[in-house]
């Protein structure tokens, strides 16, 4: 039975994870999380980690007096989320931590071996070189826990080899505001884009989808995960989410992978990978779905999709550069101090401001991220 080290652990999907545990006995071995103490202490008391860690240190004191009954070390700090992510039993680590703050935790665990099911898009957006050339080097296999790549990972299991690939298709809900034209978007709410039609997701990732540079970010993830080019990789608007994603050979012939939106499976199939084990997901009846709708993106008013493929295809620090402004952009439009159609705007504007680097560095990566945050709070003028 396979032992996991869980970092983020009381987002949506460490909750979702740990679910899966708990359905096949899993054993968890670190547990890891920002600063909720309640959920932390309540998932420690079930699932008897070894280790567990808070990034915020007054948390992180408050939890370990809580659990100072059970025989857990409790950590602090992203030092104390590097040691639960790299040491102990954990033959996996899962990474469901948000944003750039995966990327460290996930070198240090691939430096010591640990098998690793990713879910922080980030981490391969940021430093996509740095990892996949540390993955190569301690032999060690990235498997993708998102729905659209889980899905292109187990459609390309099918195939002997990569050579006969013509295309991977991204499929993409299209978000709250499919369909809406840019001056219906001038005067959207945080609570408008927050209306997620198919999944249920944090705050940073649910805008990320209203904007659609999640699926931008995705894009730029496939392209390191299963080494092709930007050019082989499209897009298509799905509003149903049953069919997570697809691949084309070069006869033409297409395959998809097709099941409800829930988040268990590709996690699930992660951990478990090469072995299928009953999932919780309901079976799939498609007389009941009735319909599957397909759309053409909408990349004028929807920018963002088109700010990752030059970027990717800039190379360099470029990814890391839209990432680390993103971010910084998502979470002024979240503290009501830009506009929604302010996002893509500061992106594309930091990132011109970039002096790139081909051959990069873990400091250079941070670097940029602390320079993308400054410009863009500059060009917003705050």
């Amino acid at each position: 039975m396979k032992t996991i080290n869980l970092l983020g652990s009381t987002g949506s999907i460490g909750v979702q994870t740990l679910d899966v545990a708990r359905e096949h006995g899993y054993k968890i071995e670190a547990l890891t999380a920002y600063s909720n103490v309640d959920i932390i202490e309540n998932q420690i008391r079930e699932f008897r980690p070894q280790y567990a860690a808070l990034v915020d240190e007054k948390a992180a004191a408050d939890l370990k007096v809580r659990v100072s009954d059970l025989p857990v070390k409790v950590l602090s700090g992203m030092e104390g989320v590097c040691f639960c992510a790299s040491e102990g039993k954990g033959e996996i680590t899962l990474n469901a931590v948000v944003g750039m703050a995966g990327l460290k935790p996930t070198l240090d665990a691939i430096g010591a071996g640990k098998t690793i099911a990713l879910a922080n898009k980030e981490t391969l957006v940021a430093g996509g070189k740095l990892v996949t050339n540390a993955a190569k080097k301690n032999g060690v296999s990235i498997l993708p826990v998102d729905s659209e790549h889980s899905a292109i990972f187990q459609c390309l299991l099918g195939a002997p080899s990569n050579k006969a690939l013509k295309r991977i298709i991204l499929t993409a809900s299209g978000g709250p505001f499919f369909g809406k034209t840019k001056e219906e978007l001038e005067k959207v709410t945080l609570s408008d884009a927050l209306k997620h039609p198919s999944w249920s997701m944090g705050q940073k990732i649910t805008i990320d989808s209203a904007t659609m540079f999640n699926k931008g970010l995705e894009l730029i993830e496939a392209v390191w995960l299963f080494d092709v080019s930007a050019d082989m990789i499209d897009i298509v608007v799905h509003r149903e989410s049953i069919v997570h994603s697809l691949i084309e050979y070069d006869d033409n012939s297409v395959i998809a992978q097709l099941g409800h939106p829930d988040m268990r499976l590709p996690i699930q199939f992660a951990i478990t990978y090469p072995e299928r084990y009953p999932s919780p997901e309901k079976q799939l009846d498609l007389w009941e779905i009735g319909k599957l709708s397909f759309y053409k993106p909408d990349y004028e008013t929807f920018p963002c999709m088109d700010i990752c493929r030059a970027a990717i295809r800039k190379g360099g620090l470029y990814p890391a550069a839209v990432n680390c402004a993103n971010e910084e952009a998502n979470l002024l439009f979240r503290q009501g101090k830009i506009s929604f159609l302010d996002i893509p705007r500061l992106i594309a504007e930091a990132a011109e401001e970039l002096n790139d680097k081909q051959d990069y560095s873990l400091e250079d990566v941070y670097n940029t991220d602390s320079f993308m945050r400054e410009i863009v709070r500059k060009l917003a003028k705050i």
